[in-house]
C-alpha cells in the first residue's frame, strides 16, 4: 500500500516521529516498519524521523499489507451500496433501513460491510468507523484502509465528525429543547436502555423542531454524545417516542422513523470540509 499526502496550508511544524505518532496515531508495529524500510519520503526524498515536515510538503508513505492483518469479509451484493462521497481513503454511504452495519457471525454475509466489500472489490478492504442501529437508515462513514481508520476514530471521539439525525415522533413537540439525562442498560431486556439518573452516562441530545402536523412532529437531531439508543431514549422520556419504535414505543407500526440525515467532516489529509445530505429523508 502506498499513499501519498500533501500537508495542508495551516499545517504547524513538526517532526516526522510526531506526525506519525500523535497527528496520525499510526501504531507503534507499523511506525518501526515505516522507519526500518525507509518506507516515508518528504517531496519524494528519503528523511529520518526527527526530520521537519512543513505545510505544503508531500508525504509518501509505503506499507505492506501484512502490517495491517485483515479479517476475511464475506462479499456481498455491491448493487446494495448508494455512495455520497468517496476518496481514496474514506467513503460515506447511504444504509437502507432494516439492514445492519456489520456482521457478527463469521458466515453473514448480507450487511452494510458485506455489500460495500463487494463494491470495493478486490484492491479495497473497507473498515468500520461507527454503525448505526439496524432499524436506522442515513449516512454512514467507513475508512478504505487500515491506515486513516484510527484517525477517523479519534475525530469522532473528540466530536469533529458532525451528525445530524432526523426523526419522527409521536405527538406535538412544541419548541426546540434539549435533553440531558443519563442512559443505562434496563436490567430486565438486555435489548433496550433506560433512564437511570444514577448508574448512567452522561447523554445530551440536541432537538430543533422542523415540521408538525396533528399527530406527529418531524425534528432534526444533534448529539453531543454517542449512547447506544441515545435519541430513541431520549424522545420517549419525554412522551414523545419514534414513530415505527418496537423497543420504545407502546404502538410501533411501520418502519422506525430515524434517519442519519447528515454528516460533515473536515478530511484529516487534505483538509477539504467534506458534508454530505442522505436523501429524500423521512418527510
Amino acid at each position: 500500500m502506498k499513499f501519498t499526502m500533501t500537508l495542508p496550508d495551516h499545517f504547524a511544524e513538526m517532526t516526522v516521529k510526531d506526525l506519525l505518532e500523535e497527528e496520525w496515531l499510526v501504531p507503534r508495529k507499523v511506525r518501526h516498519f515505516i522507519r526500518t524500510r525507509k518506507g516515508l519520503l518528504i517531496n519524494g526524498e528519503p528523511c529520518h524521523f526527527q526530520s521537519f515536515v512543513r505545510a505544503g510538503d508531500v508525504i509518501t508513505i509505503s506499507i505492506e499489507a501484512s502490517d495491517y492483518p485483515e479479517r476475511t469479509i464475506l462479499l456481498g451484493d455491491k448493487k446494495q451500496i448508494e455512495v455520497l462521497y468517496e476518496d481514496e481513503h474514506l467513503i460515506i454511504v447511504n444504509k437502507p433501513y432494516g439492514m445492519k452495519t456489520h456482521p457478527n457471525q463469521p458466515d453473514e454475509a448480507d450487511t452494510l460491510l458485506n455489500h460495500l466489500a463487494a463494491y470495493l472489490a478486490p484492491a479495497v478492504q473497507p473498515h468500520v468507523v461507527h454503525r448505526l442501529d439496524k432499524e436506522t437508515s442515513g449516512a454512514i462513514l467507513f475508512a478504505k484502509n487500515p491506515f486513516v481508520l484510527p484517525i477517523l476514530g479519534r475525530l469522532l471521539e473528540q466530536k469533529k465528525i458532525y451528525r445530524r439525525y432526523q426523526a419522527v415522533v409521536h405527538g406535538a413537540i412544541k419548541k426546540d429543547l434539549t435533553i440531558n439525562k443519563k442512559i443505562g442498560r434496563d436490567r430486565h431486556d438486555r435489548r433496550k436502555r433506560r433512564i437511570d439518573p444514577k448508574g448512567g452516562k452522561p447523554a445530551i441530545t440536541h432537538v430543533t423542531v422542523a415540521k408538525q402536523s396533528p399527530s406527529q412532529t418531524m425534528v432534526f437531531c444533534q448529539l453531543d454524545t454517542g449512547r447506544t439508543h441515545q435519541i430513541r431514549v431520549h424522545l420517549a422520556s419525554i412522551g414523545h417516542p419514534l414513530i415505527g419504535d418496537p423497543l420504545y414505543s407502546r404502538n410501533p407500526h411501520g418502519r422506525l422513523m430515524l434517519h442519519a440525515y447528515e454528516l460533515h467532516l473536515r478530511h484529516p489529509f487534505t483538509d477539504q470540509e467534506i458534508a454530505v445530505q442522505a436523501l429524500p429523508g423521512l418527510w
